[in-house]
């Protein structure tokens, strides 16, 4: 059985990044839930809500991934995850959750490892450097090209 996957988020990240994964794996869409929390909401009423979506999930393990350590979002769901079998993950991205949709299929343990090996292993600065062999304009003297 397939671990369920629930998105907590700051609004309106949680749908996006469901929308986003949907996009890549389409026939996910029943195994992977999204709570937008938007501001000003009261925490009771953000756990209401996001018991109901866990539920909703009918399966005994989840993966609970939210954006923010200490923020409403990954507080509601430790309360949430307490007591329940499941793991919870601040932090997420979109290649962790590519990642853990592609992998929903193994155990809870291994899942929530290949969700952070996804999430920090797609972190990286990209070096962009300018075209080699492009024409200086006449008037751009004063210009130099410095590589690093």
């Amino acid at each position: 059985m397939n671990t369920g996957i629930f998105i907590i988020a700051h609004a309106p990240l949680a749908s996006a990044l469901r929308a986003s994964v949907l996009h890549v794996y389409p026939d996910a869409a029943g195994g992977v839930v999204a709570l937008d929390v938007p501001p000003n909401e009261l925490p009771e009423l953000t756990r209401t809500r996001a018991v109901a979506l866990l539920k909703s999930l009918n399966t005994p393990n989840a993966l609970v991934l939210t954006d923010v350590f200490g923020a409403t979002p990954c507080n509601v769901a430790q309360k949430v995850v307490n007591g329940v079998q499941s793991k919870l993950v601040a932090g997420v991205n979109l290649p962790m959750l590519l990642r853990t949709v592609n992998y929903q299929h193994e155990a809870l343990d291994i899942l929530m490892a290949r969700a952070m090996a996804g999430g920090m292993q797609s972190i990286m600065q990209v070096a962009v450097t300018a075209p080699q062999n492009q024409q200086r304009k006449s008037n751009d003297q004063q210009h130099h090209d410095h590589s690093q």
